[in-house]
């Protein structure tokens, strides 16, 4: 007898048992079947599900209540800014921040930052991002994993302050009337499924010349021809980015003060706050890994040579507490959240208790934030601007963020949250370090993990 033969029957019949016992097999099947019981009550839900949104059947009628529009401190902010058809929050969310110190500084009308002139330069300093980096890693095989990552996040028009940071530093600002938005900024899918098309073409052209073993110089030239390619594909679709212009301020009234002749760095200078941009500090509550470090995400930047986003990791009452501190004295704040999460879009209220899908579903959704965050459930989604809080007792009970979805969406353009909420989906805050504690401050002295592109506190809001 071939016992070699008998040996793999033996344990080829074993596997097979062990896939049958672990296969969704006839026996299982019927187990489930008769589990469900399509009468009395799970019938007339069977058949309002049919014919009905699922969310709307969910929809906790004990939490429908006219909402509390008061808040203890609210930053005073005018116009509500509409993303549109793009993937910009953190870009809009940034520059509104900005536009709300200038406009309390110059006692201005309503008024906007140009998003379009910025984010030309972010599309533009990504892809020169993501053609370096492709040349950094030339020497590694396809299927590495940080060429393979590259590969499948080429270009984003998400982000997050950093990038904010390092486009608005390098480039400066203009009126949103001098560039404003075309149909390609406000309607970004198109125009960025041709650019990352032509940018992986560009990516193997690139490899290919370094295992030819062609020159650095080579390479460079090589490079900015690509990006001339990119420059026009964004100049034909969001115009030309504008090297001067006038700028008629008016005050509140509507009355023209002043004719102003800028370079966009000099409205920088003047509006952006230029020296406010680099005294900023990002706070990240994640409680998947230990509080009161600094963490680094790998290529988490928008201009190659710009700065990688560097967080201070805290529980969400050190952060609340910066954050309060920063309404007290008037201060907006770039923030961000799992926004989708117990969204009542009507009302413009993010609360825990909107839904009731465990009534509904007959289960409950039990996984904590921690839990959550393991499993990519959730995670930084959405990125608007901190503009209020309302205490009881010296406690916040809820707050309120101005968002970029246009004046009619939610609460006439903005979210309302509960304080619950905010501790369950609330992921990252960036606060001016002056209303940040020494003891806190001390904290991104230390050295920080680096962490993969990888990993998913990348998360680009959109």
């Amino acid at each position: 007898m071939n016992h070699r033969f008998l040996f793999t029957c033996v344990a080829f019949m074993a596997a097979s048992a062990s896939v049958s016992a672990q296969s969704l097999s006839a026996d299982v099947l019927q187990q489930l079947q008769q589990s469900y019981k399509a009468e009395g009550a799970d019938k007339a839900i069977r058949n309002a599900i049919a014919n009905n949104d699922l969310k709307a059947l969910a929809v906790n009628l004990d939490n429908q209540k006219a909402m509390d529009t008061h808040f203890t401190y609210q930053v005073t902010t005018k116009g509500i800014s509409n993303q549109k058809s793009s993937g910009r929050c953190w870009l809009f969310t940034g520059l509104n921040v900005m536009r709300a110190k200038a406009i309390a500084r110059y006692d201005l009308p309503a008024f906007e930052f140009s998003q379009n002139y910025s984010f030309f330069f972010d599309q533009l300093e990504k892809a020169n991002l993501f053609l370096q980096a492709i040349l950094d890693t030339a020497q590694k095989p396809l299927d590495d994993k940080k060429v393979d990552w590259l590969l499948h996040n080429v270009l984003s028009d998400g982000g997050t302050f950093c990038g904010v940071s390092d486009v608005v530093l390098k480039y400066g600002l203009v009126p949103k009337d001098v560039m404003p938005e075309t149909h390609s900024s406000e309607n970004t899918k198109q125009m960025a499924s041709l650019i990352i098309l032509k940018l992986k073409e560009d990516a193997l052209k690139l490899r290919e010349m370094v295992a030819a073993g062609k020159k650095v110089a080579a390479l460079q030239a090589e490079k900015v021809e690509m990006l001339k390619v990119v420059y026009r594909i964004l100049a034909l679709n969001l115009g030309v980015p504008p090297t001067e212009f006038d700028f008629v301020r008016k005050n509140a009234k509507g009355e023209v003060v002043e004719t102003e002749h800028h370079t966009p760095q000099s409205f920088l200078e003047k509006y952006g706050d230029k020296d406010l941009l680099q005294h900023y500090v990002m706070l990240m509550n994640d409680p998947t890994r230990p509080y009161y470090k600094t963490y680094e995400i790998d290529l988490d930047r928008h201009t190659y040579d710009g700065q990688n986003w560097v967080y201070l990791n805290l529980p969400t009452e050190d952060i609340k507490q910066m954050a309060i501190e920063s309404l007290k004295d008037n201060t907006a704040m770039y923030f961000s959240c799992d926004v989708g999460k117990e969204l009542d879009s009507k009302r413009g209220l993010l609360d825990l208790k909107n839904y009731d899908y465990a009534s509904l579903l007959g289960t409950s959704f039990g996984m904590d934030k921690k839990q959550r965050i393991a499993t990519f459930a959730s995670g930084s989604s959405h990125a608007m601007m901190l503009a209020a809080v309302d205490l009881k007792d010296g406690k916040p009970v809820k707050w309120m963020v101005e968002n970029s979805w246009g004046a009619t969406y939610g609460h006439n353009g903005y979210l309302i949250m509960t304080d619950e909420w905010f501790d369950e989906y609330m992921f990252r805050l960036v606060v001016e370090d002056k209303y940040v504690p020494t003891k806190i401050k001390d904290l991104f002295k230390q050295k920080p993990t680096l962490l993969p592109a990888w990993d998913p506190m990348f998360a680009p809001e959109e």
